[in-house]
């Protein structure tokens, strides 16, 4: 029995003119089904809401404005989530709605509530079907695609593998739309190597994400050891194909060193409040010797936060890590540079790490 999340894109659910695809999405929801009663359990993220608000309201095409985008996502998700129900219900599955913020996973009780729900709809045997609440999301708190949201749900649900429907047959050495030389990648274990490559962030007339969001995405999942698969949803069977093993589109590696899920969260779900820069031995511990940071290695404080909020951690220009701070932002100021002898004299209440080994997680 495999965990799997299987994420449409908006060039997959809807046509350029906000149609939605549902002879696709029968033959989606038909692969998943049978997933389902292969004894696997399976998430769908999906995109499309704002292109189905944006055809049922008879706009020229997608809105800029943000409470245009909330507006089209309020008419048009229902009736996506209709489609999904519908035909997975003809398949004799169960979906589940399910509608999460950034806010929902960057705090980590309701991450992890979000988690048990999820858990919960598997062990009953439904499939959650996922959108990001585009009506109450703002730039600000937004997962900025669907993409992003995929990986992040893959990681909060422990999947093993992660599979990305796109218009495309997966990653290319550059954009194979206009240029006849690209090449499709058929593996990636290594993604420095991805840097010599031309990714575009182009999108379909919907879409808010493009490629470079999709590797983006299997960096991430990779790196919590979950199989990634990016590959043409388009095409009939292909996702029954790559259910089954068959070897299709672009897979990604997952990668043998892993985190806990607490520093997973850490690493991609709790946003960075401020920054500390640190001296050349407290960046060496922090990367060599697996140590906690006291206030003597720290030389600079940047931003403002409170004590519990995660920082980034930086020597020089170099990014470290991502930790908790046991310290607000004015009182690690205060104690910066200093001893420990000499922070219980200032403070003498306050914590000995700045940010414990067990908060911290390296870039």
């Amino acid at each position: 029995m495999a965990r799997v999340v299987i994420k449409l894109g908006s060039a997959i659910v809807a046509t350029d003119e906000g149609e939605l695809r549902t002879e696709l999405l029968a033959g989606v929801c038909a692969a998943v089904a049978a997933a389902r009663r292969g004894g696997d359990e399976v998430v769908v993220v999906t995109s499309g809401a704002i292109a189905c608000g944006t055809r049922v309201l008879g706009l020229a095409g997608r809105p800029s404005a943000i409470e245009e985008l909330q507006a089209a996502s309020a008419v048009g998700q229902g009736r996506l989530y209709r489609v999904y129900d519908e035909l997975l219900a003809a398949e004799g599955t169960v979906a589940a709605q399910v509608l999460l913020t950034f806010s929902d996973v960057s705090a980590r009780t309701s991450y992890l509530n979000a988690r048990q729900t999820l858990g919960t709809l598997l062990d009953w045997g439904a499939v959650p079907v996922i959108n990001e609440n585009d009506t109450t999301a703002t730039d600000e708190i937004s997962f900025g695609d669907n993409d992003f949201l995929a990986a992040q749900v893959a990681i909060l649900v422990g999947a093993d593998r992660l599979v990305i429907l796109t218009a495309t047959d997966g990653l290319y050495t550059a954009d194979p739309r206009t240029d006849p030389q690209a090449v499709r990648v058929e593996r990636v274990e290594d993604f420095a190597a991805l840097e010599e490559l031309s990714i575009t962030q182009t999108t379909s007339a919907h879409g808010s994400g493009g490629m470079r969001s999709k590797v983006v995405a299997a960096d991430m999942a990779t790196a919590a050891g979950i199989e990634t698969v990016i590959c043409n949803g388009e095409r009939a069977g292909v996702l029954a194909a790559v259910l089954a093993g068959a070897s299709e589109g672009t897979l990604f590696v997952a990668r043998e060193q892993r985190y806990s899920s607490f520093k997973l969260w850490l690493r991609y779900s709790k946003p960075s409040r401020g920054a500390i820069v640190v001296d050349a031995g407290a960046a060496r511990a922090l990367r060599e010797g697996g140590r906690s940071l006291l206030p003597v290695g720290i030389v600079e404080v940047r931003g403002e936060f409170e004590q519990g909020d995660a920082v980034e951690v930086l020597h020089g220009p170099v990014l470290i890590g991502k930790g908790i701070c046991n310290y607000a932002a004015a009182e690690l100021r205060a104690v910066a540079g200093r001893k420990s002898e000499a922070v219980r004299e200032l403070l003498p209440h306050a914590s000995e790490e700045a940010v414990h080994r067990d908060y911290f997680v390296l870039a």
